[in-house]
């Protein structure tokens, strides 16, 4: 096959070497457009006659960028700061000067080379592209506005300012410390899927300000989740009361409350919200091992527990809740919403008479089901909304969506949409206004068309 020109022929052939001599950071290289970016380069190095190779190359590098929607530079450094490797994991648990001094090397050793690598912009391969291809004019070159966010703004900054990246590694461990690294560092939101941890990138929205009612409840779970952000020992809490009352908002909440890194305090934007269906509750255990040293908080959420007689995910969860030999994770703690204040069903049958020959203390066995709740360190308890907590919830959801209505017309057709769905409740409000506001948006937008 042909060969490029020399000089693109040997920087192409110097990146490629540097490339493939990372040490702990080849997962940077490991996706989609790190994949294509080393595809490029091969068909840059080794043009074939018509350089229809090449061409394609470049084609799947440009989708692979637009498609993350990011430069090549900031999805590089991206891919830097979420890396989980050896050296983002001991970051994490370990002072800086007790890393070991081969692993500060490599970490050296690897920043030079991403440096290199993030010297070879977009535009470059742009112009290689059109001299090894005899172009009159260089491809369409993919670029945005950077976007980068929170902390990763700020490291990106400090990078770009160094001559030298090999410089920054105490800086990355700091910020490994304080921000974590893979998934935990990408994602404020996940779920515990078929034996994985799963990121979830449009996490439910719902502010703490949009909540009305239950203060006390509200001002509790805020203290405890605030213990376990500031590394004081939190309680897991459940969360009992009526259908629609807010319980899971409440929670969901505190992701959107808490997780943001501009917002006051040390601890503040290291909260993850991990989602832990019923169906995979017998996991707990080996869950709460996998995030024990990790340097975020979390909450482990679980929604509308119940259990059934002989569950495996009620022993599970006996087990993080009372603790066994191995030392509680005080990064951990688990909120979970309940209908029901005992969690376990419990039948009539089930209650023991005196001619009961099955077991002798079958009192103790009932007992030990019945307050399988205390055992959660603080319960709060969500009675259903009258008509006046109902209202007023309805009246703080209208005033955010601006809706423009009288107060005894939204009062009234309030009291309407309760009597014909739901019953009052916080969900209901929430319904009602959604509903309201769509239908008054549609019909002034109806009448500014009939008019014109």
């Amino acid at each position: 096959m042909p060969i490029a020109s020399t000089s693109s022929y040997t920087k192409v052939q110097y990146l490629q070497r540097q490339a493939a001599s990372l040490l702990l950071y080849q997962s940077v290289l490991q996706g989609e457009v790190g994949m294509a970016f080393l595809e490029l380069l091969q068909a840059i190095r080794y043009t074939d006659a018509d350089a229809r190779g090449c061409l394609q190359a470049y084609g799947s590098y440009f989708h692979a960028l637009a498609a993350k929607n990011q430069n090549w530079e900031d999805y590089l450094i991206t891919q830097l700061l979420f890396s989980d490797n050896p050296f983002t994991k001991l970051a994490q648990v370990q002072e800086f000067e007790d890393l070991p001094p081969a692993l500060l090397a490599a970490v050296r050793h690897d920043l030079q080379v991403l440096q290199s690598l993030y010297e070879c912009s977009s535009a470059s391969l742009s112009e290689w592209i059109q001299g090894v291809a005899h172009m009159p004019i260089s491809p369409v070159v993919w670029y945005k506005e950077q976007e980068l966010v929170g902390g990763e703004t700020k490291f990106a900054t400090y990078l770009q300012e160094l001559d030298n990246w090999g410089d920054a590694v105490e800086e990355l461990a700091a910020y490994y410390r304080q921000c974590g690294s893979g998934l935990f560092a990408e994602y404020r939101a996940l779920r515990w899927q078929a034996g994985q941890f799963i990121g979830i990138r449009y996490s439910d929205p719902i502010k703490l300000s949009a909540l009305v009612g239950y203060e006390s409840q509200k001002d509790a779970l805020l203290k405890n989740t605030e213990f376990l952000l500031s590394g004081e020992m939190a309680l897991h809490v459940l969360l009992y009361g009526s259908r629609g009352s807010g319980k899971s908002s409440l929670v969901k909440s505190l992701l959107n409350e808490y997780s943001d890194v501009s917002g006051k305090g040390k601890a503040q934007g290291s909260l993850r919200l991990l989602e832990v269906a019923k169906s995979d509750l017998k996991d707990l255990p080996k869950i709460v091992e996998h995030l024990r040293g990790v340097s975020q908080k979390f909450i482990i959420f679980v929604d509308d527990l119940s259990f059934e007689e002989d569950d495996d995910a009620f022993k599970a969860l006996k087990v993080v809740l009372e603790g066994n030999l191995t030392a509680r994770s005080q990064n951990v703690v688990v909120y979970a919403t309940s209908n029901r204040r005992h969690l376990i069903r419990e039948f009539f049958v089930d209650r023991p008479t005196p001619k009961d020959n099955e077991e002798i203390h079958a009192w103790d066995t009932m007992q030990e089901k019945l307050s399988f709740s205390d055992r959660f360190g603080l319960t709060l308890t969500f009675e259903p909304a009258d008509q006046k907590t109902y209202l007023k919830i309805v009246h703080h959801l209208a005033a955010q969506a601006e809706i423009n209505i009288t107060q005894e017309d939204l009062e009234f057709q309030a009291l309407q949409w309760a009597t014909r769905h739901n019953g009052r409740s916080g969900r209901t409000a929430r319904q009602f206004v959604d509903f309201l506001k769509a239908d008054l948006t549609l019909f002034h937008a109806n009448n500014k068309t009939s008019n014109t």
